[in-house]
């Protein structure tokens, strides 16, 4: 099969690809497929009540097993770099397109690209700026606590316990999960992350 362009997913986008990504997607490649960066839980999101984000990071951070989705060859590239923008930024509709390819400040997402990226000629991926500060794991809790007692969340899996549930769910690890899984778990009284969930969400 022609790999010309792929999308690499290492965070919800593994799970959730949006239906524009999801109906041109040929193929996914998965087998040993590793972030070319290290990447941690380093930022609060907009889009999902603030709470933490696998990004990738310049210090500390793990490389983590990621999926490359092969779109159909069809696609351009910088028509898979407006669908990528508009999924990550949750900006539906096809007249919103991204300033694809810019350096993001800390409220942006950029769109970068990859070139020969176990054997897809371009893979597409996004760049956030992390910006939790301090980067600990009761910080982490307290974020993903916060967004869960979001109304306007609350049963949408948005929130940052259910955010990660599914990354421990994809046999994702970073430097800090374990703490900051286990820090939620404590603020929370709580044995498991549903059961976290449960006690705080509205």
């Amino acid at each position: 099969m022609k790999r010309d362009l792929g999308i690499l997913a290492y965070g919800s986008l593994i799970d959730d690809p949006g239906d524009e990504i999801a109906t041109l997607t040929v193929e996914i490649l998965q087998d040993g497929i590793i972030t070319p960066f290290p990447v941690e839980f380093a930022r609060s999101s907009r889009t999902r009540a603030g709470a933490p984000t696998l990004v990738p990071v310049t210090f500390g951070g793990t490389f983590i097993p990621a999926r490359i989705f092969v779109l159909h060859e069809r696609i351009s590239e910088q028509e898979a770099g407006h669908m990528l923008w508009r999924r990550e930024t949750r900006r539906n509709g096809q007249d919103q397109n991204s300033p694809t390819f810019s350096n993001p400040n800390s409220e942006e997402v950029s769109i970068r690209k990859l070139t020969g990226f176990h054997g897809v000629n371009t893979v597409l991926y996004t760049r956030a700026v992390a910006n939790i500060s301090p980067l600990t794991p009761k910080r982490l809790a307290e974020l993903a606590l916060n967004s869960a007692r979001r109304t306007e969340i609350a049963g949408k899996g948005r929130d940052g316990i259910s955010y990660l549930m599914a990354v421990l769910r994809n046999g994702i690890r970073t430097e800090l999960s374990g703490a900051y899984e286990e820090e939620v778990l404590r603020q929370a009284g709580a044995t498991t992350l549903a059961e976290a969930l449960n006690h705080i969400r509205p």
